[in-house]
């Protein structure tokens, strides 16, 4: 069971891989950006998709974590707060 999974898994990265590689050769145009006045040199569109996606990424982890931490420390607060009471 556990060798299927790690196939299927395996079988899931590469397929993964082959619709990124081929997004990334059907996507060759070049784009160039404009924000607040600067323009970015032209770049083919998938740099453009994927390193946004890489960012939406981080900043999501990031905010995710933040919102976990952020919950355990308010649970820890409630927890002293109802075992020691005179604090």
């Amino acid at each position: 069971m556990r060798n299927l999974k790690r196939a299927l898994a395996a079988l899931f990265v590469l397929l993964l891989a082959a619709v990124v590689l081929f997004f990334v050769l059907e996507n060759q145009q070049g784009v160039s950006l404009v924000l607040f006045g600067w323009s970015a040199p032209a770049v083919p569109v998938a740099v453009v998709v994927l390193a946004a996606l890489v960012m939406g990424l981080v900043v999501g982890s990031l905010l995710g974590a933040y919102g976990l931490i952020r919950s355990k420390h308010k649970t820890r607060a409630f927890v002293r707060k109802e075992i020691l009471p005179g604090n």
